[in-house]
């Protein structure tokens, strides 16, 4: 059963004004921001369930969160509030819990600082270790907060569009003149101006690396600004139910609104007519065509897998030159009793042993424990630990199936036994164990090699080598973490609001 709107070019070919190929958060903020306007958009999804990494599952009473549990953009103030904002645009809203503490750092030489959710609170836990450097400290994460603050103040929308553009400036100029400054540079380069302690300019990488996967001198400032400030403004607030519960209103928003979603509904060709993009074809040989058409996959799968590799724009193989896939990750989802979780536990947990080994497999070790703010995704008395660490999918290729569940359980019992230091007992404890690696992400996700998103190949001038929406192709748009501003939930609804803008305006609506 397909769903067809009136404005059909024929009964088997409906016409939509949207087809967006993929339902990560990224291309549910695009189509719920058009569906709000009127416009005719219809959501291509391949698995069973909406949310892409921002998805969840369950197992034996558990409901696990795809990917990380550490989410920004749910606050109720100021316009960077993106996921808060794509909700209400839709008349759906989202009940969420607060963290007190973004990240427990447990990092080497015995560096132990929890990130509050007060500012103050955060830089005295730091100076703590660092009081020599407290002057640089100060004045780095202040510099943090103008970034911040230039973005706080406009709303964020297409930087294609020269209308928007000029009316943000007559209103911001400011803001806007702020924000062209951070542009080209690098949170490296920012905290070399104030910081000198080499382990403390160490402990700034890290801040990157938890969630841009590159270290400072590779992460571009306004994207730090960002996260570095809005953990105390806006904060990190849990949604009631799981992440997963953000798509799924999201979902329930764009239908309110007239749009549709099908599922199991696998994209396998981009359909292009004389160099214009007008139609997407299924697996299963059915056509849907389009006015516009948005792709939510990386820029690897839309322009290797969807479209002839032979006819990639010249465009998009120099960014491949500049950007490269991240690594993908090897994740452990645990269920574990309650009581190996002491009273006071943190939420989220870094974990890293040896500084050499920040960026390498296995290196860093990411923790997040949502029950300890939302107990009901866990049976009673138990506890959820999502653990996961950087991998290559070219260590689990090869392999027969005896082979890679052998080294699934090889692999995970290694993280269990790091783990086991902050947590005690934890192994005893253990309830129930499912292993997800590059492979199945790949798989499930239908990302090209499980890859978490682009990183560059080399130091860039800041956000400006990241594409925005539009491609080289007519008629074709990409959304999602390899367009401006790269990752996280919240960056990728602002390249959702941005695409929606930009298509709005070239749509008529």
């Amino acid at each position: 059963m397909y769903p067809t709107f009136n404005t059909t070019t024929s009964s088997s070919n409906p016409l939509f004004d949207v087809i967006v190929i993929g339902s990560g958060i990224g291309g549910l903020v695009t189509a719920t921001q058009l569906a709000a306007k009127k416009a005719k958009v219809l959501v291509l999804e391949r698995y069973l369930i909406p949310g892409g990494s921002a998805g969840y599952f369950e197992r034996q009473g558990y409901r696990f969160d795809v990917g990380a549990s550490m989410i920004f953009g749910l606050g109720d103030n100021g316009t960077t509030n993106l996921l808060t904002r794509a909700l209400k645009a839709v008349n759906v809203n989202q009940q969420t819990i607060t963290d007190p503490v973004q990240i427990h750092y447990h990092l080497p030489n015995g560096l132990d600082i929890k990130v509050d959710r007060v500012y103050d609170n955060f830089l005295q836990n730091l100076i703590a270790y660092f009081r020599h450097e407290e002057k640089g400290i100060r004045r780095f994460y202040d510099e943090c907060w103008k970034v911040f603050n230039c973005l706080n103040t406009i709303d964020l929308l297409s930087l294609e569009e020269p209308r928007y553009l000029m009316r943000v400036f007559f209103q911001h100029p400011l803001a806007c003149l702020g924000l062209a400054k951070y542009l080209p540079q690098n949170v490296g380069d920012v905290a070399r101006r104030y910081i000198k302690d080499p382990q403390l300019l160490k402990f700034i990488d890290m801040e990157c690396y938890c969630w841009s996967v590159v270290p400072a001198n590779m992460t571009p400032m306004i994207n730090a600004g960002m996260v570095f400030s809005d953990r105390h403004y806006g904060g990190v607030n849990y949604p009631k139910g799981g992440v997963g519960q953000i798509a799924q209103k999201l979902v329930e928003g764009l239908e309110k609104a007239g749009g549709k979603i099908q599922y199991q509904a696998r994209v396998t060709k981009i359909i292009t007519e004389q160099g214009r993009a007008v139609a997407v074809q299924l697996a299963n040989g059915q056509v849907y065509r389009g006015k516009r058409i948005v792709s939510n996959a990386t820029r690897w799968d839309t322009f290797e897998k969807l479209l002839p590799v032979e006819k990639i724009p010249n465009n998009e193989k120099k960014w491949q030159q500049r950007y490269q896939k991240s690594p993908s990750f090897l994740s452990l989802h645990i269920g574990v009793k309650q009581s190996v979780l002491p009273t006071g536990t943190e939420c989220h947990h870094i974990v890293l042993e040896d500084w050499e080994k920040m960026a390498a497999p296995t290196g860093t070790i990411f923790v997040s424990i949502p029950t300890l703010l939302d107990p009901d995704l866990a049976p009673a008395g138990y506890h959820i630990i999502h653990a996961f660490t950087p991998h290559w999918i070219d260590d689990w290729q090869g392999l027969s199936a005896s082979e890679y569940e052998a080294k699934k359980e090889e692999a995970a019992w290694q993280i269990i036994d790091r783990l086991e230091k902050i947590f005690p007992g934890l192994d005893a404890g253990l309830d129930y164990l499912e292993v997800g690696t590059p492979r199945t992400h790949r798989r499930f996700l239908g990302r090209e090699d499980g890859t978490y998103g682009p990183i560059p190949r080399r130091k860039l001038r800041g956000l400006l080598g990241m594409p925005f929406n539009r491609t080289a192709i007519p008629g074709l748009y990409c959304v999602g973490d390899s367009t401006f501003p790269g990752q996280g939930l919240n960056a990728v609804a602002f390249s959702g609001f941005a695409c929606a803008h930009r298509i709005a305006v070239d749509l008529g609506f």
